[in-house]
């Protein structure tokens, strides 16, 4: 099922997301300030290894894996996140929200990293918003909730980045802007995908509301490299 999923940021920094990539044919990876994803081959037993070489000490990545693995040798695991990747499967209709949705820009960048910290939604840096299509809602000139685009693996597109502020939850902003980008990325022909962790039951509520369904588990190891 989807087997270009099974290995999604390797195969985006080989796709959609080529022009990111400051990797080599062995490994793959963005710059620190868009994303600390990393990648290789599934069959590549020394990924790891040459990633400690190409980086300097304490440099953060973030490696993501349908199945457990050990802590490498010469990295220091500082969390694991036990998530489900999910697939839209479902239909989209013409929507058009009841209160404007933003499309961000680069002088946006400071106010969504701030949403972002407070709301956890994933790692998020000044430059994420290369990715794409990230649009937001604003009260006065406060940003309150964004969604955005992130890997973009051949034919596929991941939502990403969908975080609320809590003082502002319950006014359908979330459900609204993953609409927004359903249409968008099926309109360019893709099919959306996403990630959320296995214990966030409300988010995954939505997201099977809206057309999602689970396609496999996906682990994600936030690591650091050691001297």
């Amino acid at each position: 099922m989807h087997p270009l999923l099974y290995n999604p940021v390797y195969n985006a920094l080989l796709t959609g997301d080529s022009h990111l990539d400051l990797g080599n044919q062995k490994v793959k990876y963005f710059d620190e300030a868009v994303s600390p994803f990393v990648g290789f081959e599934d069959k590549n037993t020394n990924g790891f290894d040459e990633l400690h070489k190409l980086f300097p000490p304490n440099r953060a990545i973030l490696y993501a894996t349908p199945i457990s693995i050990e802590t490498p040798r010469g990295w220091k695991l500082l969390h694991e996140m036990n998530a489900s990747q999910f697939v839209f499967e479902g239909s989209i209709d013409f929507f058009e929200a009841s209160f404007p949705l933003m499309m961000l820009k680069p002088e946006h960048a400071q106010q969504m990293v701030q949403l972002a910290e407070l709301t956890k939604p994933g790692p998020f840096n000044l430059r994420t918003i290369e990715f794409g299509n990230y649009y937001g809602v604003f009260d006065n000139d406060q940003l309150v909730a964004m969604t955005g685009q992130r890997l973009h693996v051949s034919n596929y597109t991941e939502v990403s980045a969908v975080c609320t502020h809590p003082d502002y939850l319950g006014r359908g902003y979330a459900a609204a802007l993953i609409r927004h980008q359903l249409n968008i990325i099926v309109n360019h022909s893709q099919i959306p995908f996403l990630h959320v962790r296995k214990d966030h039951e409300s988010a995954i509520g939505l997201y099977k509301k809206l057309g999602f369904t689970v396609c496999r588990p996906m682990n994600f190891y936030f690591m650091k490299r050691l001297d």
